[in-house]
């Protein structure tokens, strides 16, 4: 089998870094990661037109009707230039969970997920231990307890929160009992919560067999995307920065161990990169691979995340571990990735959600 990216497929890629490049740079990033919700509203339409708000909306509610392989693309993209965006929650987790959902409720959230004009948040966070607790607990119809980690709560207008592994619940962020409290992480350019409910009363609840470990298996993937995105621009930044920089008269990037450093590097990325696409390509193709490739993506990019970055911070030298310098974006959006629905100690046990 030829397993590659189709021309349209790349031709995604190449539109999405050209507009990224020139309305997202790095001191861009830093001024949405600066405001409170870590949210650019103009830079998630812009998103939905170009089609990536809505890439897993289906055609006929107003959504490019694409693969998590696309998915993973976007994320990837949106992981190289370390962009504030609510994609992992909103385009990813939103579209799998709503799939399952009823038609009216599809009809009501789809639409407005493809244009750019619902931001989600979601918590799936405590069900992926290995003992798979859950954080909340359904009384009824009512919602109890408290769910950390919820990822993209920054400007969400509304959560999905797993109660069980077959039972999702979607509460507006201005539900009755209901409360956003944000965590601070390592990464700025994406916000985190704790959610309290007392007897919360969700818009509407989404179940079906499995609907909850669909959505993280497909989120898990995406994380791996954006991860790998973050590898890539390390790379990159540190063979550019080896290019100009001179030690003894020459640059540094003639000297054999930096070159090695280099080398490591890309030798680590590249069969990462066919991990990635793989495992998207096992969510729509091949089920009954799907949920463990996931976790092998995952734990197995992260890993390498964590090693590209702390290499080309190595590479700067001392103007790497600063706080200042642009390589830290990267350096701390994957340590983000990393622990986000299971660290790689976690994901490599293969206990799934529920």
């Amino acid at each position: 089998m030829d397993f590659g990216l189709s021309d349209e497929q790349k031709l995604l890629e190449q539109t999405l870094r050209r507009y990224l490049s020139e309305s997202v740079p790095a001191k861009r990033v830093r001024e949405i990661m600066a405001g409170e919700p870590a949210h650019d509203a103009k830079l998630w339409a812009d998103l939905a037109e170009l089609g990536a708000a809505g890439v897993l909306v289906p055609e006929a509610q107003g959504g490019s009707g694409l693969g998590l392989l696309d998915a993973a693309l976007v994320a990837q993209s949106l992981g190289f230039f370390a962009a504030p965006t609510p994609f992992l929650a909103t385009s990813v987790m939103a579209p799998v969970a709503l799939a399952a959902a009823a038609p009216a409720l599809q009809a009501e959230w789809l639409p407005r997920i493809a244009a750019g004009r619902a931001v989600f948040g979601a918590a799936f966070s405590e069900g992926v231990s290995q003992r798979g607790d859950f954080g909340v607990c359904a009384d009824g119809d009512r919602v109890h307890g408290r769910a950390f980690f919820a990822i993209d709560a920054g400007a969400a207008d509304a959560f999905l929160v797993a109660a069980s592994p077959d039972r999702v619940a979607l509460v507006p962020r201005g539900a009755k009992g209901f409360a956003v409290v944000p965590l601070t992480t390592i990464d700025a350019t994406r916000r985190v919560a704790e959610l309290s409910f007392d007897g919360v009363a969700p818009s509407a609840w989404i179940e079906a067999p499995g609907v909850a470990r669909r959505v993280v298996t497909a989120a898990r993937v995406a994380i791996a995307a954006d991860a790998l995105g973050a590898c890539d621009r390390a790379l990159e930044m540190a063979v550019a920065y080896a290019k100009q920089r001179e030690q003894f008269g020459r640059a540094i990037a003639t000297f054999q161990a930096v070159k090695h450093l280099c080398a490591e590097m890309a030798a680590e990325i590249e069969p990462a990169r066919s991990l990635v696409w793989y495992a998207a390509h096992a969510f729509d193709h091949r089920p009954e691979e799907a949920e463990r490739m996931a976790l092998l993506a995952k734990a197995h990019l992260c890993e390498v995340a964590t090693s590209v970055v702390r290499t080309a911070t190595e590479v700067h030298g001392g103007i790497g571990f600063t706080s200042e310098y642009d390589l830290h974006l990267w350096f701390k959006r994957a340590g983000l990735d990393r622990q986000l629905l299971g660290s790689p100690e976690v994901t490599r046990q293969h206990t799934p959600i529920g």
